[in-house]
């Protein structure tokens, strides 16, 4: 993770990175000397790696010189919590699950599930360089090759991740993939009925249309990341990819992101809703982030997806879909209903996020403005649903 993408948690005047809100370093210096002694050499300091809207993601320094060491600490974030969701033992898990495949994730280092230690479950996975594309000033600044290519290397990856074997890398208990989608809404109405604190027209609507026109899931039974799309990847873009396959051909040598090549994904990041279901849910999701958020005059400029999308210069959801579809074996048929349960699920995320808001326990910037994003993501599921 690059410098720009790392600030202060300055909680007032003055606040210092050796005492970041979220954190208690002297109880975590502690509880390293005895887990992972080599994370816990003086001094140990912590920055808010800025951008998420969820969990809280910091860069940890432990010594200097030859012993300095960074790492990543991921925690759920302060205040209210919705039920079931910021687990970070099932983010541990995925990861270290999918280390020996094809999907680009950090090593995890240590899982601490005891609250004593910093006041939340925590775990500490490896630094991973690369950069986290998720402004417009960021995307403005690559050539229309290297979106391009950016856009086919995220695809590639999502489809190398729903082409892993469950059984072969030891999560055939990780989720329940029968009645997956009728879960999922009922899910995020439960999820939506914990954070409502003001009228929200037409939410409703979207929730019962949903519910009662759930699809089959005849892809059923695949790792399900629950929250992918651009911001959620590292990559490292060097070069104008003029070599990036085109839909359906094989991928270079060296995976889907071509390692050491022009674009490349290092790393997904933010695993905490991963679960085992109906990979079109992925996809849905990602349309909702990329064409309805990323395309859409009503939601120009919102904070969820600024930069991301044909409206920044990449290639349209279409796009997206034909290159995913030509690399992996799932069958994607219409995906209307999918993408209103994107825009459902993000309405119910980013309430929540509005609501800790109010209630003043949220760290870094753009939180005020994630409100403002529900009323459109209902009224595109509303539509999308109507399509089906």
């Amino acid at each position: 993770m690059t410098d720009p993408a790392v600030v202060d948690p300055r909680t007032g005047p003055g606040a210092d990175a050796d005492a970041p809100k979220g954190l208690d370093l002297d109880r975590l210096a502690a509880h390293l000397a005895v887990h992972r002694p080599e994370l816990a050499a003086p001094p140990l300091r912590a920055r808010l790696i800025a951008g998420g809207k969820s969990n809280l993601t910091y860069a940890l320094r432990a010594g200097a010189g030859a012993t300095r060491r960074e790492v990543v600490l991921r925690r759920p974030p302060l205040g209210h919590v919705l039920a079931t969701a910021h687990d970070m033992a099932r983010e541990h898990r995925v990861i270290s699950a999918l280390a020996p495949t094809a999907v680009p994730v950090p090593a995890a280092l240590l899982l601490c599930p005891d609250t004593e230690v910093i006041g939340a479950p925590f775990y500490l996975m490896e630094k991973v360089d690369g950069e986290v594309f998720r402004s417009r000033s960021q995307t403005d600044a690559l050539t229309a090759g290297q979106r391009r290519g950016l856009a086919m290397a995220m695809m590639d990856t999502l489809a190398d991740l729903h082409a892993v074997d469950p059984a072969a890398v030891g999560l055939t208990d990780f989720g329940r993939p029968e009645g997956f989608l009728g879960r999922q809404v009922r899910r995020w109405a439960g999820q939506l009925d914990q954070s409502r604190s003001r009228p929200l027209p037409g939410i409703d609507e979207l929730r019962g249309a949903l519910a009662g026109s759930v699809p089959e899931g005849a892809n059923a039974g695949r790792i399900v990341h629950g929250d992918y799309r651009l911001d959620n990847l590292l990559a490292t873009v060097d070069a104008d990819p003029a070599t990036v396959a085109s839909p359906g051909s094989p991928a270079p040598t060296g995976g889907p992101a071509t390692a050491g090549g022009p674009v490349a994904v290092r790393a997904v990041l933010d695993w905490e809703m991963a679960t085992l279901g109906d990979p079109l849910a992925d996809l849905g999701l990602l349309l909702t982030y990329w064409d309805v958020l990323g395309d859409s005059d009503v939601a120009a400029g919102n904070p969820v997806a600024d930069g991301l999308g044909p409206r920044a210069g990449f290639p349209a959801g279409r796009e997206l879909i034909e290159r995913y579809a030509g690399r992996g074996d799932v069958d994607v048929g219409p995906l209307h209903w999918h993408v209103a349960l994107g825009c459902f699920k993000l309405a119910v995320i980013c309430e929540g996020i509005h609501y800790r808001h109010t209630l003043g326990q949220t760290l870094g910037g753009g939180f005020d403005r994630i409100g403002d994003m529900v009323a459109p993501l209902v009224e595109h599921g509303l539509r999308a649903v109507r399509e089906q």
